[in-house]
């Protein structure tokens, strides 16, 4: 790690996020990965995935280890401005409608209540008139 750590902005930084260009904030630190793309076990795709944000959700849910932490090392170069990072947007899911299972007409209750017995009752007539024996 370098003695002085170089400051970047958060619109520097998301600049770089391309395969040939890529730098990642994770955990308030700068990490250009770009020797890094072809040589990650997930592939580059997950890298370019998170570019332009902070990333260290990303990294720590995949539970990278001991060996990965350490090799990040030398992939460092600065320190991101956190005064330059948007705050964190929290998604709000849409409103829905309410499910009402009252909706259903209350005459149509009452007259399944009514028809259901009444299948019943003559499936099971037509079943004892076909299997009775002479």
């Amino acid at each position: 790690m370098a003695s002085d750590p170089k400051m970047h902005t958060f619109e520097e930084v998301s600049k770089h996020n391309k395969t040939e260009d890529c730098w990642l904030i994770i955990s308030g630190k700068v990490y250009d990965v770009t020797p890094f793309m072809d040589d990650h076990p997930g592939g580059d795709e997950v890298l370019l995935s998170a570019t332009g944000k902070d990333a260290t959700n990303d990294f720590e849910d995949v539970g990278h280890s001991d060996s990965a932490r350490d090799m990040m090392e030398k992939y460092y170069i600065g320190d991101i401005d956190s005064k330059t990072v948007p705050a964190k947007r929290v998604f709000i899911p849409p409103q829905q409608t309410p499910y009402n299972p009252d909706k259903t007409p209350e005459f149509i209750i009452k007259i399944l209540q009514f028809l259901v017995p009444l299948l019943i009752l003559g499936l099971a007539i037509a079943v004892r008139n076909f299997t009775k024996k002479e």
